[in-house]
C-alpha cells in the first residue's frame, strides 16, 4: 500500500521507567549471567515499572513529551490510538484513560493489539484518517509494563523484556515527506508462539489458571526468532519497494530492539552498514510496541535522523505479525528530549 497524501511525524516523545534492572541483579534471581543473557540476546539493562504504575501512566508521560515537541496541546488532538499488549485493564482502552488524563477532550481514542509490532500498525492506522480528510491531528502511542506480565522464575522470558512508552504526533507535512510506503501482514497460524494464554473469553481467570502460570507470557523462543529472522527483511524490503526506493536509499534503519541477532540480520538482508541501523536494546530490552518509538526518539536526539532523510521503520510481534513504513523525514527542531 502507498500512502496517498503526504502525513508525518510532527512530534515524538518517550518515557522509561527510573527502576533499573541489570543482568546482575538477573543473576541473584533466576539460573543466567550476564555473559548468556548478553551474547544471546545484546540486552545489558532494562527499565521496570513499581507496582503503582501502569501503563497508562507511562504513555501520559510520553505524550506529553510528544505533544511539547509538536508545539501543539492536547485539545488539538483529534484522535488518540494506543498499541499495546499491557492495558491497564480490558476497558476502559488505555487510549481512554489518557485521552482523560491530558485532557484532550475533543479526541476520538481506541487501543490496537499487534505485539510488538503495535506501534507501526497505529502509525499507519493513524495516518489514514489524516489521508481521508477526516482528523488532522492524531497522537500514537506504543506503551508497555511487560515485567507485569512476567514469570520472573522463567529464565527464557524474564531476562528479556523492560517496560516503557513512546508516542508521535501525526500531521500533513509539505509534499515529498512523510510515510511513503507501508507494509503490514500476519500470520495467525504462528499465534500460538507468544501468547498470554489466560484471562480472556477463552480461559477466563480461575485458581486453575493462576497457579498454572498461564497469566504470564508464554513464547517458544526458537519459532518466534525464525520468524523475525524471515519477515524483519522483507517487510522492510517491501515497505521500500512500495515506495520507490530501494535499500541504498536508507539512511537510517529502526528496528524492533528485540535481540541484537535479530537486528543484525534484517541489516544483513538490507545490506545495511550497522551505522545506518539504531541500536538500543543494550539499555531496554524488548519494550514491545513501545521499542520502535523509543528508538526513533533517541536517533533523532543523537543525529541519527536528520530532515530529508529517510528512515525505515520494521517490527513483528505477538499474533504473529509484521509491519514496516518508510519515511522522508521532515521536522528539523529536534531538541526536545
Amino acid at each position: 500500500m502507498k500512502a496517498n497524501n503526504a502525513v508525518g511525524i510532527i512530534g515524538l516523545g518517550y518515557y522509561v521507567p527510573e527502576k533499573v534492572l541489570t543482568n546482575f541483579d538477573l543473576e541473584k534471581m533466576v539460573d543466567t549471567s550476564d555473559d548468556w543473557i548478553v551474547e544471546r540476546t545484546g540486552i545489558k539493562q532494562r527499565h521496570i515499572a513499581d507496582d503503582a504504575t501502569a501503563t497508562s501512566d507511562l504513555a501520559v508521560k510520553a505524550a506529553e513529551k510528544a505533544l511539547e515537541d509538536a508545539g501543539i496541546t492536547a485539545d488539538e488532538l483529534d484522535l488518540i490510538i494506543v498499541g499495546t499488549a499491557t492495558p491497564d485493564m480490558y476497558f476502559p482502552s488505555v487510549a481512554c484513560i489518557i485521552q482523560d488524563k491530558l485532557k484532550a477532550t475533543k479526541a476520538a481514542a481506541f487501543d490496537l493489539s499487534a505485539g510488538c509490532s503495535g506501534f507501526v500498525y497505529s502509525l499507519v492506522t493513524g495516518s489514514q484518517f489524516i489521508s481521508a480528510g477526516l482528523y488532522k491531528k492524531v497522537l500514537v502511542v506504543g506503551a508497555e509494563t511487560i515485567s507485569k506480565i512476567l514469570d520472573w522464575t522463567d529464565r527464557n522470558t524474564c531476562v528479556l523484556f523492560g517496560d516503557g512508552a513512546g508516542a508521535a504526533v501525526l500531521s500533513a507535512v509539505d509534499d515529498g515527506y512523510g510515510i511513503l510506503g507501508v507494509e503490514l501482514g500476519a500470520e495467525g497460524a504462528g499465534g500460538e508462539h507468544l501468547k498470554l494464554p489466560a484471562g480472556g473469553s477463552r480461559l477466563p481467570a480461575s485458581a486453575l489458571t493462576v497457579s498454572d502460570k498461564m497469566h504470564y507470557v508464554h513464547m517458544n523462543g526458537n519459532e518466534v526468532f525464525k520468524f523475525a529472522i524471515k519477515v524483519m527483511g522483507e517487510a522492510a524490503l517491501k515497505a521500500l519497494e512500495t515506495a520507490g526506493l530501494s535499500p541504498e536509499d536508507v539512511d537510517c534503519f529502526i528496528p524492533h530492539q528485540a535481540n541484537i541477532r535479530i537486528i543484525q540480520s534484517a541489516a544483513k538482508r538490507l545490506k545495511l552498514p550497522l551505522d545506518k541501523v539504531m541500536i538500543n536494546v543494550d539499555k531496554y530490552g524488548n519494550t514491545s510496541a513501545a521499542s520502535i518509538p523509543i528508538a526513533l526518539k533517541e536517533a533523532v536526539l543523537c543525529g541519527k535522523v536528520k530532515k530529508d532523510d529517510t528512515v525505515v521503520l520494521v517490527g513483528f510481534g505477538a499474533g504473529l505479525t509484521w509491519a514496516s513504513c518508510v519515511i522522508k523525514w521532515s521536522k528539523e527542531d529536534n531538541t526536545i528530549a
